[in-house]
């Protein structure tokens, strides 16, 4: 455990406190002052780091120069906080994603936990419905993708487990491998329909309670804490009075929240949140038009729900966007502002401006030129408006040092086998690993002291040595053959 200290005035928010996501505080004062303190309605216990959850409890009024002191493990598993979630006052809302990004977007709106919609996941990944085509690996491997892009916890839809009791422990496990903080498992027989559609079936009250059970085995085994969210179909399946058998069951077989989808009214909401009163219940708000009535969250807070969730707002008007934007395109014109962010904006989201400031811990001095070269070093020459003329703007320009201009020791055609070398042409080719051509030039074979800012891998290789061991041959010969360290080929020919 590591402590911190935080000095707060008279009045505070403990939000500001960014040691943990996840807080132990107590009072450094005697009883009798923790006693002040607990009179002026400071609470001491736990708090999680997002701001949804401190505006809940966290902003206190503190008698001055009283410090706060802060203690916390290395590590809190999402099924941690979310069972902590579970336990703070009032009702706690949870929209549903159905990827990485949009998962994104509601923890940095600012709440404090997340569903997946398999709806919502099937229409994104497959454009079909949500009747049983979506398979457990790819609810999995789209779960990891989100869990992996927040830091708040999620909640999964395991819809029916995908089969029997022992599908619905290999599920819960997969679930607790892949991230998740909680799962949902329902009662539909299989293929499974979606919620408040038609055709809904639902399995035996035994094998029901038999499938929670084997979550809580599967919990178990695994070591893990993940919330086990027991849902029951039956009520539109079967009737309201088989659900509340269910769901009373359920919590007798050790779920940890209760939800019965596609309650019809009011009054059976009410009816449904006094069963297992210290089980924690959870509504549907089926935005567009489902059989529940939509309630504000104080209306479901009073009815005594404590998570309610929101299953189609983010698809919905994610496909509702996306027909209207290309409505405009087809018309000739973009999206109109705003109706999307800017191109700032979707980077920030995405988090370039993190990107390019982490980037500069692991900069390294590059071979590619920031003047205007390659990643070879050739540099282009100033040249007139005369010499452009007919030649393609994709042509290489490459700078050629003649004989005339090159007046270094050892270049000057006087004695000894390297004098008639400025007869004789290097060629330098270089073959990505990809296999295609990434540069073919001639320069005059004399140059050696240049090479080296054409090829910077060839820095260190006696070139000259090589020449005057070829320097007498007839017809050409390949002096160097090898691979630099990018994986390109690089073949230096005398010709």
């Amino acid at each position: 455990m590591k402590p911190c200290s935080v000095t707060v005035s008279t009045e505070c928010s403990l939000a500001h406190c960014d040691a943990s996501p996840f807080l132990n505080f107590s009072f450094g004062a005697s009883s009798s002052q923790r006693s002040s303190c607990l009179s002026n309605n400071i609470s001491v216990g736990r708090f999680y780091r997002n701001n949804s959850l401190f505006s809940t409890r966290a902003t206190t009024h503190v008698p001055p120069k009283y410090n706060i002191v802060a203690s916390f493990p290395e590590k809190i598993s999402p099924a941690k906080v979310l069972r902590h979630i579970l336990e703070l006052p009032g009702v706690h809302q949870g929209p549903a994603c159905f990827d990485a990004l949009s998962a994104k977007l509601v923890e940095k709106a600012g709440f404090s936990y997340c569903f997946t919609s398999g709806f919502s996941i099937s229409a994104a990944r497959l454009a079909l419905p949500d009747t049983g085509f979506i398979s457990y690996g790819e609810m999995v491997d789209q779960g990891q993708q989100i869990t992996q892009a927040v830091l708040i916890p999620v909640i999964g839809d395991g819809d029916n487990g995908y089969g029997n009791a022992m599908n619905v422990k290999r599920t819960v496990k997969g679930y607790i491998k892949a991230g998740f903080a909680g799962i949902i498992l329902e009662d539909q027989v299989s293929p499974k329909a979606c919620g408040h559609t038609r055709g809904r079936r639902v399995v035996s009250r035994e094998e029901a309670v038999m499938k929670i059970k084997a979550a809580i085995d599967a919990r178990n085994e695994s070591g893990s804490d993940i919330v086990i969210v027991a849902r029951t179909d039956s009520r539109q399946a079967l009737s309201l009075d088989e659900s509340l058998w269910r769901s009373r069951a359920f919590a007798d077989a050790g779920a940890d929240v209760l939800f019965i989808d596609a309650l019809a009214s009011k009054d059976e909401m009410k009816a449904f949140c006094e069963i297992s009163p210290v089980v924690p219940k959870m509504a549907n708000m089926l935005e567009g038009g489902g059989k529940t009535p939509i309630l504000n969250p104080l209306e479901l807070e009073e009815l005594g729900y404590k998570l309610v969730a929101y299953p189609l707002s983010l698809i919905g008007v994610s496909i509702q966007a996306m027909q209207d934007s290309l409505t405009a395109i087809k018309g000739g014109r973009i999206p109109p502002p705003g109706s999307m962010p800017s191109f700032e904006e979707i980077k920030e989201i995405l988090g370039f401006n993190t990107y390019y400031e982490e980037e500069k811990r692991y900069a390294t001095r590059q071979l590619s030129s920031e003047k205007g070269g390659n990643s070879y070093g050739i540099q282009p020459m100033a040249r007139d408006d005369t010499s452009r003329r007919g030649q393609s703007s994709q042509d290489p320009i490459v700078e050629v040092i003649t004989p005339e201009v090159y007046t270094n020791s050892g270049a000057d055609r006087s004695g000894g086998a390297f004098s008639g070398i400025w007869s004789r042409t290097l060629r330098i080719k270089i073959t990505g690993r990809d296999g295609f051509e990434k540069l073919d030039v001639r320069i005059p074979a004399g140059f050696l002291d240049g090479i080296t800012n054409v090829v910077p891998a060839l820095g260190g290789v006696n070139i000259k040595e090589l020449l005057d061991d070829a320097a007498e041959e007839v017809g050409g010969k390949i002096l160097l053959d090898f691979k630099d360290t990018m994986g390109d080929r690089i073949q230096v020919f005398l010709e």
